[in-house]
């Protein structure tokens, strides 16, 4: 049974999920020596924000698929480590997103209302009802930096306070702004004309620091800021001294650069900046969720299925996946069916796309395509994290096309290969919810990919069906469905077998000896 470990507080209804198929270790507090000492007996592990899944880790980890993070910030996770080793890295992008834009507008409204310096007066017993006089949000400029999930959230519920939105982010366009409701300018502008600024983006090279010293000198004197996104992209020690000084009024900080914080650090004392120990993500909700969401990828990845949360390959929205995941087995096994004719190294793919398939996103089928492909030639597991680069490391060249039109079937896959030289071309679709080949070559078939299936080119004679089927019967090989394809090659049929048996190297020997029979290759599925 593969194993799960499950660290930093995984809630229970994502484990109890797990639990079901799986050995799950529950370790919620598990230091880094430990990690490193048992991460290699598990399948899959789960973390939050406290286990850094380093490099190291990732090198120890021998059996490891999957890396879950029940929450949206991956930070603690050396994606490129586990992506060169095709270990899958998820996280949930949605599960904490109403905790933490609702954390964000409570934020706002303590920092407008001095609601926690109100409060710990009033526990002093002081009563200095003119002293905290706020600040309304309506009719207030609110810059949001950063228009996913949780800064569009932000953006609507400001809207309802009544306040003008001005947006910053170099991915929306103007059609998603209107719709949104909100005015997009430069981050130049945001900071120039908001009143209140928060900040919703991830923490690269190119946002860290991205609100500094130089940043809140030309913001309105009297700015308030609010960071519950990551630490890192406001620079604390300048906005101590931006508040000190007056400059910015106030500050609600929920993330920092280094956590948890001590003493010492710079925005800790500071009159008008209120800090919260990250808990942006931190509702009763929310912690069921993301576990819940990581629970479900961690079972679909376990099973060989692909991930919509995944962060280290294409995302892929659940409309598109509703479309493509019926797909997903019969491109894996074209690619497999392709390579197990194919006579010499693979040198390119293209993967041609016809009829209403075209009308989504098709990257992810190219993927199962690849990983068909390379499965029944690699020693090392090739997943849909590792399919492109290893088919890059190998000079196979994929590519994709797509052609509106299908004369025949309402959308058909076809998959081109060259190899050694020579050209194979094999096609599919779907009959229902089945997998159909419908094309080897330039033969015309109807075959089940469920098993294994043998492909034999044979002249069009009388007699050698027969004699291959006296030939495998007699090794007490069953076949449980037989094809022949058509073709307007004159002379030439191809007898497409599925068998219940392995077919071995000298049973397969004898079949190409069969007069009449130009070439057999068995092709099994089930190891694709």
């Amino acid at each position: 049974m593969m194993k799960v470990l499950a660290a930093d507080g995984i809630s229970p209804k994502g484990i109890s999920l797990l639990e079901k198929d799986y050995e799950v270790v529950v370790k919620d507090k598990i230091s880094a020596e430990e990690l490193l000492d048992t991460i290699g007996e598990y399948d899959a592990l789960l973390v939050r924000s406290a286990s850094k899944v380093t490099a190291e880790v990732i090198d120890r980890a021998k059996n490891l698929k999957i890396i879950g993070r029940a929450g949206v910030g991956v930070d603690n996770i050396d994606i490129p480590a586990a992506t060169a080793k095709g270990i899958i890295v998820i996280n949930s992008p949605g599960g904490n997103t109403i905790a933490a834009t609702e954390h964000t507008m409570a934020m706002m409204l303590a920092l407008a209302r001095n609601i926690p310096i109100a409060n710990e007066t009033m526990q002093k017993g002081e009563w200095n009802r003119k002293k905290y006089v706020g600040v309304e949000l309506r009719g207030k400029t609110l810059g949001v930096i950063g228009m996913g999930r949780i800064g569009s959230g932000v953006a609507k519920r400001a809207m309802a306070f009544e306040m003008e939105v001005i947006a910053y982010d170099p991915y929306i366009n103007e059609e998603r702004a209107k719709a949104l409701g909100v005015t997009i300018g430069t981050l130049d502008e945001v900071i120039e004309r908001s009143d209140f600024i928060t900040v919703h983006m991830p923490l690269t090279k190119d946002t860290k620091g991205m609100l500094g010293a130089a940043e809140m000198k030309r913001m309105k004197k009297g700015v308030r800021l609010v960071n519950c996104a990551r630490g890192g992209i406001i620079e604390e020690e300048a906005l101590a001294e931006a508040v000190k000084s007056g400059q910015v009024a106030g500050a609600a900080i929920d993330v920092f650069t280094s956590e948890p914080v001590g003493l010492d650090h710079p925005l800790v004392g500071v009159p008008g900046i209120i800090l919260t120990p990250h808990l942006g993500a931190s509702t009763v909700e929310a912690q069921i969720g993301v576990s819940v969401d990581v629970a479900e990828g961690v079972k679909a990845a376990l099973s060989g299925e692909p991930v919509m949360t995944a962060v280290n390959m294409a995302p892929v929205s659940r409309e598109v996946m509703r479309v493509v995941s019926p797909y997903l087995k019969l491109a894996e096994r074209l690619g497999g069916l392709a390579v197990g004719l194919a006579e010499g190294p693979v040198e390119s793919v293209e993967v041609t796309y016809k009829g209403e398939i075209t009308d989504v996103s098709t990257g992810l089928l190219t993927t199962a395509v690849t990983k068909g492909l390379l499965n029944p030639v690699m020693e090392s597991e090739v997943n849909y994290v590792n399919a492109p680069s290893l088919a890059k490391e190998r000079g196979i060249e994929v590519s994709e096309r797509k052609v509106k039109e299908s004369k025949h079937f309402e959308s058909l896959v076809e998959v081109h290969v060259v190899a050694g030289g020579k050209k194979l071309s094999v096609a599919g679709t779907l009959f229902g919810t089945e997998a159909r080949i419908v094309r080897v070559n330039k033969f015309r078939v109807d075959v089940d990919p469920h098993a294994r299936i043998l492909v034999c080119p044979h002249i069009n004679r009388p007699g050698i069906i027969g004699h291959v089927g006296t030939l495998l019967g007699a090794k007490g090989i069953n076949i449980s469905g037989m094809e022949v394809g058509k073709t307007d090659i004159e002379g030439m049929n191809l007898m497409v077998l599925t068998v219940d048996g392995a077919i071995d190297e000298a049973t397969l020997a004898e079949v190409k000896k069969v007069d009449g029979i130009k070439d057999a290759k068995l092709v099994d599925f089930e190891h694709i």
